[in-house]
């Protein structure tokens, strides 16, 4: 498999992005929205890599698999169920442990890159 790079991620076409439907465990009004784009994804599915938009909302968040993200625009926070807070926006990286919960909440539409494994 040849090496590639995404330029201007920001960049993206909405078009250019599938509908990855709204989130699984939402939590109010209103509903996010989930767009992405896979990059990669292992034969046995243990890991992928791609890009990914989310509408304003809030939802349960509970984290699989290790996954670590790149935001290129957008606010989110999300909120450990032990009550602590981590926020992001456009410019942040970020790493959520496998076995992280709580909810997450997007305050403006947020597009990320990220890595799970």
């Amino acid at each position: 498999m040849p090496a590639y790079a995404l330029h201007d991620v920001l960049a993206i076409p909405d078009t250019e992005l599938l509908d990855w439907g709204p989130v699984a465990e939402p939590s109010g009004e209103p509903v996010s929205h989930t767009h992405g784009r896979l990059l990669h994804r292992e034969p046995a599915g243990e890991s992928e890599s791609g890009v990914w938009q989310c509408t304003p909302g809030t939802w349960r968040c509970v984290v699989e698999r290790n996954e670590f993200c790149h935001f290129v625009s957008g606010h989110s926070i999300y909120t450990e169920d032990s009550g602590e807070v981590l926020e992001v926006r456009g410019g942040d990286a970020a790493f959520f442990p496998a076995g992280w919960s709580g909810t997450c909440t997007v305050v403006e539409t947020i597009r990320k890159t990220y890595l799970v494994s």
